[in-house]
């Protein structure tokens, strides 16, 4: 019954149907049963199925804990459909299956279902193909700067220029300007630096495997990440996308129960009514909160919700919320903050008979959260886990990741501080301005980690000889203070000063170091009496 964790990548889904399929034939125990003065070889009863098959979903780390036995039996009644079991006559194609005692089989050969191959998406012109931020390993990589190539002026830091003045560097700066960057120029890096982050995280080669690019608009994420109120909720512009004025106060009604409203009625069953007021309305949504163009991104970060890894879950899921629409991810905060209050309730009357209220929050809000397009066998597994999952850790998965901010507000002051060669910088007057790389990108290309690596090295030791350097020519810089620095520097980087400092040089230091001078005047001191000896 051991949990297999399934790569990520495009149509998970299917791939998690046959992996549930496989485990079910492999470790479903079979026997001989008698029915109807007959004797079935290699069958089981519907009541085993569903026991044995619902103890499996409950340890595997991609269903959960969470999974009820009324869901199993749906699964059943799914495999009997798609001929995954048959009945002891060769009977499948319905779902009809009851947690009884009708004996079924497997057949013969098992119809996994087929994973499509994913096709290279071609190009269009509506998608202009710009080198990206992104690559497979998740950072930024920029070309090595070669010192007599004139082209590598982009890549230098101004402030570094400055300490190779000279006649050449006055002509330079004549031949560069600052980088203007357009509204649109700045949402791009919103959108690829916060996909970059989600690359990682999910460890796929390619976003576009699991997500459309043409899906995702910018300014969702500036709006979710900028616009919070101070309860930490994202504001929405436009009000008449927000909950009605109803909902919101049933809501805020069962969140605060029994201390909301003083007014409001008391009748016994009140509570259920309530709830079963806010439940209708979010099934009346044409979509669901997690939207469909993001289903197969939201399935993906299931396989992150493993044993030990809830910080990676919880990063993954703060960076796939960002991507709704404003008022998506709103009401679908709302809705996760009222679930997790009411299921810590313990006020809160039973909301029904038979099934706990954590259960109960779970199962009636997940098929309104995720579902797909298609129909897909296992939307109502895969939801209760994900829904379970952003109940248990809404105030984290809610919250703006200050990181993500503080890197994008970085790297676009950066960019708006650099100087560019004035050749490089576009005409705004250009009628082939789209198709024209934006010029903050030029710089940039895709390098393999172990040429990172071994750069990252390189220019590491470049900046501390350069700093070596410093230390040993500027004029400016007291004796005093140039033994000192030079002293921490040979502790930290010995290597580097041992080959930039000669014997010879160290010699002439030691024997330069100011000795230590006697005192000017010498006062010999006089043996005094005290008048009481």
């Amino acid at each position: 019954m051991s949990s297999h964790i399934i790569t990520p990548g495009p149509y998970r889904a299917t791939k998690l149907w046959n992996e549930v399929t496989r485990l079910f034939r492999a470790g479903m125990p079979i026997k001989k049963h008698r029915q109807n003065f007959r004797v079935y070889s290699c069958c089981f009863t519907a009541s085993s199925a569903v026991d044995w098959l619902h103890e499996m979903l409950r340890c595997n780390s991609n269903f959960g804990p969470d999974v009820t036995r009324q869901q199993t039996v749906q699964l059943l009644k799914k495999f009997l459909k798609n001929h995954v079991i048959e009945d002891v006559k060769g009977r499948w194609g319905t779902e009809d299956l009851e947690d009884n005692h009708i004996l079924y089989r497997f057949p013969s050969t098992s119809p996994l279902k087929p994973v499509p191959c994913l096709a290279p998406a071609p190009a269009t012109s509506s998608m202009r193909r710009r080198p990206s931020l992104r690559d497979k390993e998740g950072f930024f990589k920029f070309k090595t700067i070669k010192k007599h190539d004139k082209e590598s002026l982009e890549n230098v830091d101004p402030a570094l220029q400055a300490n190779h003045g000279g006649q050449s560097q006055l002509a330079d700066e004549q031949k560069l300007q600052r980088r203007e960057l357009t509204v649109e120029d700045e949402q791009e890096i919103w959108r690829d630096i916060t996909l970059t982050h989600l690359q990682r995280i999910l460890g796929v080669v390619s976003l576009s495997e699991v997500l459309d690019p043409c899906c995702i608009n910018p300014q969702h994420i500036i709006h979710n990440m900028t616009k919070v109120n101070k309860h930490g909720v994202v504001a929405l512009d436009d009000k008449t996308n927000d909950l009605p004025h109803w909902v919101l106060s049933a809501m805020k009604s069962l969140a605060n129960w029994p201390k909301y409203d003083s007014e409001q009625p008391s009748y016994p069953g009140f509570e259920r009514d309530v709830f079963k007021t806010v439940s209708d309305y979010f099934y009346s949504l044409p979509h669901p909160l997690l939207t469909f163009e993001l289903y197969e991104l939201f399935i993906n970060v299931l396989g992150v919700l493993q044993p030990h890894c809830e910080r990676v879950a919880i990063e993954a899921l703060q960076l796939c919320t960002l991507l709704l629409p404003p008022a998506s991810r709103r009401k679908l905060q709302l809705l996760m903050r009222m679930a997790s209050r009411i299921s810590q309730n313990v006020d809160m009357p039973r909301l029904h008979p038979a099934i706990a209220t954590r259960t109960l929050m779970v199962h009636t809000f997940s098929g309104c959260i995720l579902s797909s397009a298609e129909e897909c066998d296992l939307d109502e597994l895969l939801a209760t886990r994900l829904v379970s999952f952003l109940m248990d850790h809404q105030q984290s998965i809610f919250s703006v990741p200050e990181y993500l901010l503080n890197a994008i507000s970085d790297h676009i002051q950066y960019l708006r501080t650099v100087q560019v060669p004035v050749d490089a910088v576009p005409k705004p007057d250009s009628r082939e301005a789209d198709c024209i790389p934006v010029p903050m990108y030029t710089f940039c290309h895709q390098i393999s980690g172990a040429e990172f690596e071994e750069q990252k090295l390189t220019s590491s030791q470049k900046a501390m000889e350069e700093l070596l350097e410093i230390l040993l020519t500027d004029q400016n810089m007291s004796e005093k203070d140039r033994r000192k620095k030079l002293k921490q520097f040979q502790k930290q980087y010995p290597d580097i000063y041992k080959r930039r400092v000669s014997s010879s040089e160290q010699g002439n230091k030691t024997d330069s170091k100011p000795k230590i001078k006697p005192p000017l005047l010498t006062i010999k001191k006089n043996k005094t009496f005290s008048i009481r000896n």
